[in-house]
């Protein structure tokens, strides 16, 4: 399985769950005035830096997990920010995507690593259930 298939999973599952999770990629471009275009190559005018994503180092997922509060909590559903980190074969987490899991962790979010449909599950669950104890 691939990287891009993990990913695809996940998003699938997380929506079938009531989850709002979208892919998103981090990166820089430019952008300006196309004034010339010759093959694969494109002149453009007042080029100016372009930056994608939310901060180098957020992960590849990321959304709304919808979380059912207790009922000694009045018994609504809230929306807990979720950050997906989807990483197969010998892919390494970097030290910035580690630190912005670790943000949302500690933070109160979903923050999870993962190679497979299974662990993303798994990890949602095992999330679930660490907060229901808490909260006893």
């Amino acid at each position: 399985m691939s990287e891009k298939k993990a990913t695809e999973e996940v998003l699938l599952e997380a929506s079938k769950s009531g989850a709002r999770l979208f892919r998103q990629n981090v990166g820089m471009g430019w952008a300006g005035k196309v004034v010339g275009r010759r093959g694969n190559l494109m002149t453009i005018q007042n080029p100016r830096p372009l930056r994608a994503g939310l901060t180098v180092g957020s992960s590849d997922i990321v959304g709304i997990t919808p979380v059912e509060i207790t009922e000694d909590m009045v018994g609504q559903t809230i929306g807990v920010f979720t950050a997906v980190e989807v990483k197969y074969g010998r892919t390494a987490t970097t030290e910035q995507q580690i630190r912005f899991l670790g943000m949302v962790e500690k933070l109160g979010g979903i923050s999870l690593r993962v190679k497979t449909l299974k662990e993303y599950v798994s990890g949602v669950s095992d999330w679930m259930k660490n907060k229901t104890r808490r909260s006893q």
